[in-house]
């Protein structure tokens, strides 16, 4: 039964609560993911940086290039002159060995620029076409045309695509929860009190009819039926009295009337009518009495049989479908199926409400009957027609 009582709806808070945390530590956790792919990205970065800046140092041309050296070319190897060959005949002449000495004794230098090969024009155009550039000029070269930067790497990406679909499906079912929990139609604050006092009531075990143990009123599938004409009847007010009628009572009876049934309960106590507990007790072995029939001991101490709805044939065959009914010597007649389909029990719960209110109209028993079978669905419309127009001075009771 949709009551929404206050424990239903904490527990709905406390798993919102813990939707709401859920979602906090997913954001939590992505914000995490892209700190860390912002670091390995400036790490990236600062790697490239470094290698590209040792790749140029290695290029870079020092200023001390020894003397005769030409830049850009393979230093010449330091070769000295050999002794002159036998085989060539050569002039032994003073002036001659004397040349010869001067040659052999030449500065390095000179040795060094005659076996370098000569410059040539054509070589400006080798050396033109790439200029070794200053550092100066290298930064300028990098800020006017940049560096591609490292692309993102692809455990970065997939943390930034996980905690993106963490907190999209966290916000999904916290959207979710909350359309679950969020208040519906359901029946008057009322009722609960009244069920937690019907489960109090029922634990007497003489609500039953005697001899037949009829219990429709206090059967778990059944028992709604004290709480609805209860609701109908007093509006669920345990302090309810009735000038015209002279009912009182949360099941508004009359004193008298009720005194005499709460002898059968064996109560404790003196019967009060503005006992709840006491008023459903009675009205529940009233309401298995008008069902079951009762048995009583006339004032000659004869058995006096007090047939009830199902001692009646015709009543079965509405009730079950079968006008067969099962009797034995001492006993109210019952109906030899039990009475289970919905449209068996709507019949029935609408005689029990005509012969529990003599005199309410037939419109009323139907409205009984309807809250009956929708005691778990208090959205239908019916039920809301019908709640309504349950005010203080419409009640039957």
């Amino acid at each position: 039964m949709s009551t929404y009582p206050d424990h239903i709806l904490r527990v709905g808070s406390q798993h919102l609560a813990e939707l709401k945390r859920k979602a906090a530590e997913f954001e939590r956790q992505l914000w995490d993911a892209h700190e860390s792919l912002e670091q390995e990205l400036e790490q990236a970065a600062s790697a490239t940086e470094m290698l590209v800046d040792g790749r140029q140092e290695a290029f870079r041309w020092t200023g001390d290039t020894p003397e005769g050296h030409v830049q850009g070319r393979r230093a010449p190897v330091d070769r000295t002159a050999g002794p002159p060959r036998s085989d060539v005949d050569v002039p032994e002449s003073d002036t001659e060995v004397a040349a010869r000495g001067d040659l052999t004794n030449a500065p390095r230098e000179a040795r060094v620029e005659a076996a370098s090969p000569a410059y040539t024009p054509s070589d400006a155009g080798v050396e033109a076409a790439s200029p070794a550039y200053t550092p100066d000029e290298r930064t300028a070269r990098l800020i006017g045309h940049g560096r591609k930067p490292p692309e993102p790497s692809h455990r970065g990406r997939n943390i930034v695509l996980t905690g993106l679909a963490i907190a999209i499906g966290a916000a999904l079912i916290t959207m979710l929860v909350r359309a679950a929990f969020r208040p519906g139609p359901s029946w008057p604050a009322s009722v609960a009190t009244v069920q937690r006092q019907i489960a109090t009531a029922c634990q007497n075990p003489d609500v039953r009819s005697e001899p037949s143990q009829v219990n429709f009123a206090c059967n778990k599938a059944t028992r709604q039926i004290l709480w609805v004409f209860s609701l109908m009847t007093s509006g669920n007010n345990p302090d309810f009295a009735s000038i015209r009628t002279g009912r009182q009572g949360l099941e508004p009876i009359r004193p008298s009337q009720g005194g005499q049934v709460a002898w059968s309960l064996n109560l404790h106590h003196p019967y009060n009518p503005a006992n709840p507990i006491d008023s459903l007790q009675v009205a529940a072995r009233a309401i298995n009495n008008i069902i079951g029939g009762a048995t009583l001991t006339a004032a000659n101490g004869k058995p006096v049989v007090q047939p009830g709805l199902e001692s009646v044939p015709a009543n079965c065959a509405r009730y079950t479908g079968s006008a067969a009914v099962t009797s034995r010597n001492g006993y109210p007649a019952l109906c030899a199926k039990p009475i289970t389909s919905r449209a068996g029990q709507d019949y029935l719960v609408a005689d029990v409400f005509q012969k529990w209110m003599v005199g309410a109209p037939p419109s009323a028993a139907q409205d009984a009957a309807i809250l009956f079978q929708n005691a778990h669905n208090p959205g239908d419309q019916r039920v809301l027609a019908i709640l309504r127009s349950l005010n203080s001075s419409k009640l039957t009771g």
